[in-house]
């Protein structure tokens, strides 16, 4: 059984940070991409940033220079560093393993809640 379980969210300042944590089960996590994405209410959900198997990352505009997403295989662990935080930011932040062999993978986390405000 799969399991993606995100950890780490809560309510900050504008300009504070926060990390989160995405702990991934029943994968062999070394062959996924995994990814961060977030929905805010009433909006569609968005890509925040990628790491693929082998390390590459990739960001949205909105997040570049400010938030930094990455892995530990020994782990099972993906994360994401957020800084600058903006009331924009705010909004449900989900965790993603994906891989594309034969056939699609894709599995999600339940979400963390991210609130930025003053």
């Amino acid at each position: 059984q799969v399991q993606l379980v995100e950890s780490g969210g809560g309510l900050v300042q504008p300009g504070g940070s926060l990390r989160l944590s995405c702990a991934a089960s029943g994968i062999i996590f070394r062959l996924y991409d995994m990814g961060w994405y977030r929905q805010a209410p009433g909006k569609q959900r968005e890509l925040v940033a990628t790491v693929t198997s082998g390390g590459v990352t990739n960001y949205s505009d909105s997040v570049k220079g400010r938030f930094t997403i990455s892995r530990e295989n020994a782990k099972n662990m993906v994360y994401l560093q957020t800084n600058s935080l903006k009331p924009e930011d705010t909004a449900v932040y989900y965790c993603n393993a994906q891989r594309n062999v034969i056939r699609a993978y894709d599995y999600w986390g339940q979400g963390t809640q991210v609130t930025v405000s003053s």
